[in-house]
C-alpha cells in the first residue's frame, strides 16, 4: 500500500498524489509575473524541473530574475557547450576557466590556439541543439556505470572525482547521448537557451551569457585588464603546481604528496608579494601610502602583514593604519534601501578626519589617532599617539582603498593601489569551474564561526548583502590598481572543508538559506580533506582557521 504525497503548491492549492511526481508536472506551463519557471524550491532545496517528488513538500517557482536562476541557466549553458564540443569537434578538448565581463573563459587542454573556425563550428553546433528543444532530464546511475561513461567519454577529471567517491547511485544529467554529474539543477529543455554568444578571446573563446539586469539580453562585452592579467598568471601558477582540477588535488592527497604541493603554493604567494614590495621599492622616493582593497575574505589583513615583512627588509618601516577607527558616529551612518546601516558605504568613513589625520601624519607631525567603539557606536581619543619614523610608510587597508574618494587630499603619486581578490584557477572538472565567491564564502563561514561566534545561517543570511556592497563599493575600482594579488590558494578548500562541513550540517531544511547550505555542503564532497596542521602559520589560510602567527 502506497502512501498519499501531499504538495503545497505556489498557488496555495493542496495537492494529494499517490506517487511520486516530477516537478514538472506539478508546475507545466505556468510563469511567475511573465517569467518561465526554470527550477523550484522545494522543501528549501533548489532542484531542476525534472527532480522526483517523493514525501511530503512545498514547492517554490524559481525564474532568472533570481541568483539562483541565472546560475541555472548559466551551468545549462556549459553543459550544452559541452556537448556541442562533443558533438562537433571530438577531437578537441575545451576546459573552463574564470569568468570574465559576463562570460565564461575556455581554453584548449593543450594550450593550442582555438581557431576561428572552429569557435564557429561550436557556436552552429550549440545552436542547433537550442532550436532541437531537446529534454535535459535528471536521473541517477550505479557508480560503475558512470564511472565507465565518463573515462570512456575521455571527461578524465570527471571520472578522478568519482574515484575519491563511494556513492552506490551518482545523480547525473542526460541529454541526448550526453550526460553529466550533477553539480546543481539544470534547465528542463535546450531550447530554454535563448541568450549567449561564443567569441573569440586571448587564446580560447568566451561563452557569454546575460547579466543580472536583463537575464534575458546580453550586456555590451567588457573584460577587466586587472583581472584577466591575474588569472593568466595563476593558471601559470596552475601549470607550474600540476594541478588543475578537484580530482587531480584529491589525487596528490590520496598519494601523500600534499605537503610538497603546499610548500610550493605558498612559496607562490611569498614570491608575488615580494615582487609588489619590489614595485614599491621602485617608486620609494614618491610613494608614502599603500592602499590595500579587495572584497570580504580575500585575505587583506594577512596579505597587509606578509607585505610588511617584505617592505621592512627593503628598509621600510611599515606603520599600519585602520579604517575601521574613521568609522562617523552611528547616528551619522548612511543607510541602505531597506532602512538598515550601511557600513559598506564610502559615506561610512569621515572622510575628512582621514584625510587630515594623514596628511599631519605625512607632514611629520605627532597625531592623537582616534579609536572606534563597535559597542557604543562612537569615536574616542584615548592618548594613542603616532608619528611616521623617518623610513615610514603608511598601509591602510579596508574595502575602499581603491576609491578615488577615500583619500583625494593625498596626492595620487605618493600612493600605491594593491586590489586582492581570491580568484582560484581550479576547475571541478573540465566544464565545471568552482566559483571564486563560493571560495570566499566558505572562508567567511569558517571565519566568522572561529573569531565572531556567527552561525552558518547568519552568515548564509547576510552574503547576499555583503555582495551587493561589493559590486557597489569595490569591483567598479579594480582596474585603478597598480598592482592585483590573487590571495587563493590551491589546496585551502581541503582544510577549509574541515571546519565548514559541520557549519553547514547544522542548517536544517526548515531553514531559508538550507538550499545555500546544501548546494554548498555537495561542492565541498568534491574534495578530500587535507589536515590543518599542514598550513603554514603564515598562511593567509590561518586568517580564517585560526593559529596564525601574527597577531591581529
Amino acid at each position: 500500500m502506497t502512501t498519499p504525497i501531499s504538495i503545497s503548491l505556489p498557488s496555495g492549492e493542496q495537492r494529494t498524489v499517490d506517487s511520486p511526481v516530477r516537478v514538472n508536472e506539478l508546475l507545466s506551463g505556468e510563469t511567475v509575473d511573465g517569467h518561465p519557471i526554470v527550477a523550484a524550491m522545494v522543501n528549501n532545496q533548489l532542484v531542476s524541473l525534472s527532480y522526483k517528488i517523493e514525501v511530503n513538500a512545498t514547492i517554490s517557482p524559481i525564474t532568472m530574475q533570481s541568483p539562483e536562476g541565472r546560475q541555472v541557466y548559466r551551468r545549462t549553458l556549459c553543459f550544452l557547450l559541452t556537448m556541442a564540443q562533443a558533438q562537433a569537434l571530438p577531437n578537441r578538448r575545451l576546459v573552463i576557466g574564470h569568468s570574465i565581463g559576463e562570460g565564461y573563459y575556455y581554453q584548449s587542454a593543450d594550450g593550442a590556439d582555438i581557431t576561428p573556425e572552429e569557435i564557429a563550428t561550436i557556436d552552429r553546433a550549440m545552436r542547433d541543439l537550442v532550436s532541437r528543444d531537446l529534454a535535459i532530464v535528471r536521473t541517477v546511475v550505479s557508480y560503475e556505470d558512470a564511472l565507465r561513461y565518463f573515462r570512456e567519454s575521455g571527461m578524465d577529471d570527471t571520472a578522478l572525482l568519482l574515484e575519491h567517491r563511494n556513492e552506490s547511485k551518482i545523480p547525473v544529467y542526460r541529454c541526448g547521448e550526453m550526460m553529466d554529474i550533477s553539480h546543481g539543477p539544470l534547465l528542463p529543455t535546450s531550447g530554454m537557451v535563448t541568450a549567449f554568444e561564443i567569441q573569440p578571446f586571448n587564446q580560447g573563446l568566451i561563452l557569454r551569457y546575460p547579466g543580472s539586469s536583463d537575464p534575458y539580453h546580453l550586456n555590451e562585452f567588457y573584460a577587466s585588464p586587472v583581472l584577466a592579467s591575474v588569472y593568466q598568471e595563476y593558471k601559470q601558477w596552475g601549470r607550474i603546481l600540476g594541478v588543475g582540477s578537484a580530482g587531480q588535488l584529491s589525487a596528490l592527497t590520496r598519494q601523500n604528496r600534499i605537503r610538497e604541493f603546499i610548500r610550493v603554493a605558498e612559496a607562490l604567494h611569498d614570491k608575488k608579494i615580494g615582487e609588489i614590495s619590489d614595485r614599491i621599492e621602485a617608486r620609494r622616493d614618491d610613494v608614502r601610502v599603500v592602499l590595500i582593497a579587495g572584497p570580504s575574505s580575500s585575505g587583506k589583513t594577512t596579505f597587509a602583514k606578509k607585505l610588511s615583512v617584505q617592505l621592512t627588509v627593503h628598509g621600510f618601516q611599515p606603520v599600519a593604519v585602520s579604517l575601521d577607527d574613521f568609522f562617523v558616529p552611528r547616528d551619522e551612518t548612511p543607510r541602505d534601501e531597506q532602512g538598515n546601516f550601511d557600513f559598506e558605504h564610502i559615506k561610512a568613513i569621515d572622510i575628512d578626519l582621514l584625510n587630515e589625520t594623514l596628511l599631519r601624519l605625512l607632514d611629520g607631525q605627532s597625531v592623537e589617532m582616534p579609536e572606534f567603539d563597535f559597542k557604543t557606536g562612537s569615536r574616542r581619543y584615548a592618548g594613542r599617539m603616532l608619528q611616521l619614523p623617518e623610513r615610514g610608510l603608511l598601509l591602510i587597508e579596508g574595502i575602499h582603498g581603491l576609491n578615488p574618494d577615500l583619500i583625494p587630499r593625498v596626492d595620487r603619486d605618493s600612493s600605491y593601489r594593491v586590489y586582492l581578490s581570491a580568484l582560484t584557477q581550479l576547475n571541478l572538472d573540465d566544464h565545471n569551474r568552482v566559483p571564486t565567491t563560493d571560495n570566499r564564502l566558505i572562508r567567511r563561514l569558517v571565519r566568522d564561526h572561529q573569531f565572531r561566534g556567527h552561525t552558518a545561517i547568519g552568515t548564509l543570511t547576510m552574503w547576499p548583502s555583503v555582495r551587493r556592497g561589493e559590486d557597489r563599493n569595490i569591483f567598479p575600482f579594480q582596474d585603478s590598481a597598480d598592482s592585483a594579488f590573487n590571495s587563493a590558494l590551491d589546496y585551502e578548500l581541503g582544510v577549509l572543508k574541515n571546519f565548514a562541513e559541520p557549519l553547514l550540517q547544522q542548517v536544517k531544511p526548515t531553514h531559508a538559506v538550507y538550499h545555500e547550505a546544501s548546494r554548498l555542503s555537495s561542492f565541498l564532497s568534491n574534495f578530500t580533506r587535507i589536515p590543518e596542521k599542514y598550513v603554514p602559520e603564515h598562511s593567509i589560510l590561518r586568517e580564517f582557521i585560526g593559529d596564525s602567527g601574527f597577531k591581529y
